[in-house]
Formats: structure tokens, sequence, C-alpha cells
């Protein structure tokens, strides 16, 4: 909370002109491309973050599939995830959000405007809609971020189980996973902290669909885990 208040409070000046363009965006969503959207979107991050003395260091950018139509697939850390992604990713996403934060300030109209799909974990008829959804757009090139974990990890960079269901949408839609590893994005919102801060976004090598259909999405989870695990501990992640 201390660094969201250090992020307004940086950016005093620029955070009406901020919000009433995300809040313009949000409430006509389908007057803007795509294109246009997410460039708001990275700009608001970037002002946030330099307020915050966040800095973010990303790899593996050429990593990241020249076709659109694939799903990247991160370690849960935190509410701060989605924002360091943005800033990292040069080209435009949606995610998949739990409900649970659907309708918080600021991530709502961020949403909105990334035209994300938020997901009922109680509710199995909503999931699953939503995973054909997510295939629907997939299949139509649109890209999107998946924590597979369900819900953010409380013990740092050390990521939970992944669930094989998380996985449904990119085995239906055929598509390259891309795993991304991040590191030290919960020290953002949840120490307390507002001393200067650098994260690790970590674009690792896609796994193509010939790589994994003969693979129970169980299987794939678990690979995918043990690949950002590996990252984490390699690039000095692993406390």
């Amino acid at each position: 909370m201390k660094r969201i208040i250090m992020m307004v409070l940086r950016n005093i000046l620029f955070v009406p002109y901020g919000w009433f363009m995300l809040c313009r965006y949000a409430r006509n969503v389908d007057n803007y491309t795509e294109g246009e959207r997410y460039a708001l979107l990275k700009k608001i991050d970037r002002r946030a973050n330099q307020g915050g003395n966040i800095t973010i260091q990303t790899y593996g950018a050429e990593n990241i599939p020249d076709e659109n139509g694939f799903i990247f697939y991160p370690n849960h850390q935190g509410l701060y995830d989605v924002l360091a992604i943005l800033d990292a990713c040069p080209i435009p996403f949606s995610v998949v959000a739990k409900k649970e934060v659907g309708n918080v300030p600021f991530l709502k109209q961020v949403f909105t405007c990334m035209k994300a799909f938020i997901i009922d974990r109680e509710d199995i008829k909503q999931s699953m809609q939503v995973i054909l959804n997510v295939t629907k757009e997939v299949k139509n090139g649109r890209n999107y971020l998946i924590f597979a974990e369900g819900t953010r990890s409380k013990n740092g960079n050390h990521p939970q189980e992944f669930k094989g269901g998380s996985f449904k949408a990119a085995m239906k839609a055929k598509c390259p996973i891309v795993p991304v590893a991040l590191i030290d994005t919960y020290k953002a919102f949840d120490t307390g902290s507002v001393a200067p801060l650098t994260v690790q976004v970590h674009f690792l090598e896609p796994i193509p669909y010939e790589e994994y259909k003969e693979m129970k999405s169980t299987e794939i989870a678990a690979e995918v885990k043990r690949r950002i695990e590996k990252n984490i501990q390699q690039s000095g992640g692993w406390d």
C-alpha cells in the first residue's frame, strides 16, 4: 500500500489525466483499437513504475512468438504481476483474472481496456465458458495471459502447483505456450517497503503445440512449472 501511495503522489499532476483517459477508454472500449488501448496502459504503467521506484528488467523478449495467437503462463506472486509483464511485453495481450480482483479500482478499468475475461473458480459452468471464449479468441489471433496457479504464491519466488485445467484453453486452441518467470514482483506491493526495487520478467522459449499435444494437461502444467522454477533458480531468485 505504501508504494501505491508513493506512485500516486509522485505522479500527482499526471494522475487526473491518466485516470480520466483510462476511464474514457474503459467506457468506450470498442471505439479504440487494441493497439491504442495497450499504448495507453503502457504509458500509465511506466509512469506508475517510475513513481514507485520500480525497475523492470526484461529477458527473452525475442522468445515472444512473431505470430499472434499464444498464451503466456507466468508464476503468480501478487497484484503487481500483470503490471510488470505489461511493462515488459511489446505486444498487446489480455488476461484471465479471478473475480476477486475484477472489481478492484484501477485494475477493473485496466482489465476492461484489455477486454479481459473474469473467471469465477467456484462456478464450473462459467469457468468452462471462459475457457471456450479464450480458445476462440486465441484461434482468432489474440494473445492471453493465464495464471496457472489460480492464486498467488505466499512463498516469494517459489511457485505453487500449476493446475492442469489452466492449460485447457491452450490445448483446445493448439497454440504456443509461453512460460514467463517472474522474480521479486511480490516485493512491489506485499512487503510494505518503498525502497528502490528491481523485478525481473523472463519470457522463456515457447512450447509449440507439436511438443505438448500428446501430453496430459497435468503433465503440461508440471513441465511449465519446472521450466519456470529452473529459470528462477538460474537467475538468482531462489531464496
